[in-house]
């Protein structure tokens, strides 16, 4: 069901307290899950109340947002709960490139929510009975080259290192896209549980058919409160226990890494600081241990100055340096140059809203957009003037490796 501005019904919205569900994701019906699942909490939905494909350009996230005040703040609520997450929720989906369609918002039927020991149902309107039907294996899995072969993009890694040293900017991220197709109809819910089983610190996600495991939080809100995850600067995980914590080290002291990280630090600093009353980045990153790859990681805190929504900071951050690069602008033009493919939704904003402007929002990374039998998988990295095309498509492949798992297993 799509709603249009201006020709919206209040939409009746209950939310109830519920025993505890257990594993949120098997709650799922088959037909177009929503999922947003970081170690056994948070929110999955399904069914659609209402939907909105989000028009291309720099006012989409003001459109998003108004759509959003109709939409949700006319509802007409009885929330026994009243916590974030509770009563009318939209998930969304906003592609990395703000002149490419296929930005979406929907307001689930019904919404299973877990968080801090309680659990809740919201339903909208009569929510529609579902089919739960068995979860169903894929089947074979076969690969095919995305937009470029592996030859192709080392050698647009090697174009763009060149400008950087050229001094055109500092940091350009990069990524390419590998095509996997099913035996059988891909089952959404089966690579949710997979990646949430594998990677439980990531935010386990599905919006629209964009499902991943991101590590990176772009920022949630609570009150005033705000909190992000900046992720730049990678390497693989070791081979063994020793060689394990060396390439940690590794990371840790690297120029390059280290130099890409600040690059993010500063672009969400000077991002967010107009828009809080107080904001804390720490001195020195910390090291995020996923089991694929490490990470360097900062949390950033913060308070909102005049209590804007979620949708507000996401539409003030995105895209970081951390996904970008830096100066943002001109890595933004570089990648419409060079990268030779739509990004779609990979590495743009994906999360959940609720009417009073609290939610949580992560980076589309680790993700696949999932179609019928057939997934488009996504990866990418930093690209610095040091930067080794071949290290770059290892760190990649590395990355593939999260959403080839969710596949077969």
């Amino acid at each position: 069901m799509s709603v249009a501005l201006g020709t919206t019904r209040p939409l009746p919205v209950r939310t109830t307290p519920v025993g505890d569900p257990g594993d949120l994701l098997a709650a799922l019906p088959g037909t177009a899950p929503y999922a947003w699942v970081r170690n056994g909490e948070g929110l999955v939905g399904w069914g659609e109340a209402a939907r909105v494909d989000v028009p291309p350009g720099p006012g989409r996230f003001a459109w998003a947002r108004q759509w959003l005040t109709t939409v949700l703040g006319e509802a007409v609520v009885d929330d026994a709960v009243r916590t974030p997450g509770s009563g009318p929720v939209a998930f969304g989906s906003f592609t990395f490139d703000e002149d490419a369609p296929g930005s979406v918002l929907v307001v689930p039927s019904a919404v299973l929510a877990r968080r801090d020991g309680h659990a809740w149902l919201t339903t909208v309107g009569d929510a529609p009975l579902e089919t739960f039907t068995p979860v169903r294996d894929p089947g074979r899995i076969s690969y095919g080259d995305g937009s470029l072969t592996a030859p192709e993009w080392e050698l647009v890694v090697a174009r763009a290192a060149q400008r950087i040293r050229g001094g055109e900017l500092e940091k350009v991220v990069l990524a390419r896209d590998l095509l996997a197709t099913a035996e059988h109809p891909i089952d959404v819910r089966l690579l949710l549980t997979r990646l949430a089983g594998r990677y439980p610190e990531c935010y386990t996600f599905s919006v629209a058919g964009l499902v991943g495991a991101t590590p990176e939080l772009l920022i949630r809100r609570t009150g005033q409160d705000i909190e992000s995850l900046v992720l730049a600067g990678t390497t693989q995980r070791g081979t063994t226990p020793a060689d394990d914590v060396a390439r940690g080290a590794a990371l840790f002291a690297s120029a390059k890494d280290r130099h890409e990280h600040e690059c993010a630090i500063a672009s969400v600093r000077q991002t967010l600081a107009p828009l809080c009353s107080s904001l804390r980045t720490p001195d020195e990153p910390e090291l995020l241990v996923l089991p694929n790859v490490q990470h360097l990681a900062s949390h950033v805190t913060g308070r909102l100055r005049d209590g804007a929504s979620v949708l507000d900071v996401v539409a003030a951050m995105h895209p970081t340096a951390a996904v970008g690069g830096t100066p943002t602008a001109t890595a933004i033009e570089v990648i419409r140059e060079l990268e030779g493919m739509d990004r779609a939704g990979y590495a743009g904003p994906v999360g959940w809203i609720d009417a009073h402007g609290d939610g949580e929002w992560g980076i589309a990374l680790r993700s696949g957009i999932v179609e019928g039998r057939r997934a488009r998988l996504f990866a990418g990295g930093g690209i610095m003037g040091d930067s080794d095309p071949a290290s770059e498509l290892a760190e990649a492949q590395a990355k593939f490796r999260v959403m080839q798992y969710a596949l077969e297993g």
